[in-house]
């Protein structure tokens, strides 16, 4: 198999490939739907397709990350950034646990665990924003 050189026919791949990945997502989503009228929200859940859906999801998240920051106007100050989300993702992640544990049913520990994975949730993409900015920036030094 040949290697695509013709930027017309990789755009029209892409594009092909975008739609198989509506068409799939759409498809698994229907699914889901079905689970949910059927067994209900842990019904769905309990379906692998459930996972196949947030991990592409996840994935997709990711990769669409690494192309904003490519297209943001003006570079942003990576460390400035870094410093106001990890701010906010604290205050949520605080928020929930409060929220949590004053719940009925529930106490503190609870509260503290559901806080953390927040917190760890929200640290992850941030770092990898982060990591993406810095990366930017030298590059754009280099080319200076």
């Amino acid at each position: 198999m040949k290697k695509i050189t013709d930027e017309r026919l990789i755009v029209r791949n892409l594009q092909h490939i975008r739609i198989a990945y509506i068409v799939q997502t759409t498809g698994i989503l229907c699914i889901l739907g079905y689970e949910v009228f059927k067994d209900g929200i842990e019904g769905m859940t309990n379906n692998p397709l459930w996972f196949v859906f947030m991990l592409t999801t996840i994935v997709y998240g990711y990769l669409n990350m690494s192309v904003s920051v490519e297209q943001e106007k003006k570079p942003k100050k990576p460390v400035r950034s870094l410093i106001i989300s990890l701010v906010v993702v604290t205050i949520i992640a605080v928020a929930f646990a409060i929220l949590t544990s004053i719940t009925p049913n529930f106490n503190w520990s609870d509260g503290i665990l559901i806080g953390g994975i927040i917190f760890i949730c929200g640290i992850i993409p941030v770092s990898y924003v982060y990591r993406l900015r810095i990366k930017q920036q030298k590059d754009l030094e280099e080319d200076e």
